[in-house]
This record gives structure tokens, C-alpha cells and sequence, in this order.
């Protein structure tokens, strides 16, 4: 197994350009390769019925989960972190840094309009846009397909 140093890897992006898949596929290609990794869609870390729909607790509570859960992966020896979140500003991504103890590097995904609209179009998982729209118009739908199985296969 290759000894490589902790790092990881925010993928981010708008909606439906395509952060949970390219995450996948990176992880999947990770998982071949033997290397112990962590694939973390943080929208599921900040997803809680607290009662406020404001970006700024949500992202508090993503921030301080990320933490918990980076440090519980890294004590089982996972060294690489693949995550897939929409960050706003440069000081988001200092805050992710540092939850997550590691050196992160941010790819952003830019997509075309209308390629967007294709790729959700046909993804049955989001549903008519009046439904999609969660707490402060947020879309809170299913991410990612979980073609490649990589859900329980650790």
C-alpha cells in the first residue's frame, strides 16, 4: 500500500455540476487502489432540523461535524478525504481546512447552464423543482447514484 500523507481533496461546485459524482468516482479509484479513504458529501453533515434555515448555522454545524467525523476517520487510519460541498468565499474553505485538520486542496467544477438542466432533467432524484427546494431554498436532494457500491463495502 502506497504510504502517502494526509490530505484531502473539496470538490465544489452549484448544484448539479456534478461535486457527489466526480467524488464517487475519485474515491472508487481510490478504494481500487488500496488507499485508505473517506468520501464525505457534507451537505448531510450541516441536514438538521434545528429549526433556523440560515447558511451560517448551517455551515457551523457542517464545520464542527466535520471535525468529529474527520478526526473518528483519521484515528481508523484513513489518510485520504474526499469531499463534495458548495463553499461561498475562500474563508469557508480556511474553516473546512482546519475541521479538518489536514491540508485541503479546492477544485471547483463549472458546468454550462444548460448541461445542468440536461443532467437534472433526467436525474430522478430531483424531483419537479417546487418539490427540490428545501429549508431557504436550498435543494436537499438525494446525492449521488452509489453506482459503484461504495456505500457499506469498507
Amino acid at each position: 500500500m502506497n504510504e502517502r500523507r494526509a490530505e484531502g481533496v473539496l470538490l465544489t461546485g452549484v448544484y448539479g455540476s456534478g461535486k457527489s459524482s466526480v467524488a464517487e468516482e475519485i474515491a472508487y479509484l481510490l478504494q481500487q487502489r488500496g488507499e485508505p479513504d473517506a468520501l464525505l458529501d457534507l451537505d448531510y453533515l450541516s441536514w438538521a432540523g434545528t429549526g433556523t434555515s440560515d447558511r451560517a448555522s448551517e455551515f457551523g454545524s457542517m464545520v464542527q461535524n466535520l471535525a468529529a467525523v474527520a478526526a473518528n476517520y483519521r484515528q481508523a487510519g484513513i489518510r485520504l478525504f474526499v469531499l463534495a460541498y458548495f463553499v461561498r468565499s475562500p474563508g469557508e474553505v480556511r474553516e473546512m481546512r482546519k475541521a479538518l485538520g489536514l491540508p485541503l486542496r479546492a477544485a471547483r467544477l463549472t458546468v454550462r447552464l444548460p448541461d445542468i438542466e440536461q443532467r437534472l432533467a433526467s436525474d430522478v432524484t430531483s424531483g419537479p423543482p417546487r418539490r427540490r427546494a428545501g429549508r431557504g431554498g436550498v435543494d436537499r436532494g438525494r446525492r449521488g447514484s452509489g453506482r459503484r457500491g461504495r456505500g457499506h463495502q469498507r
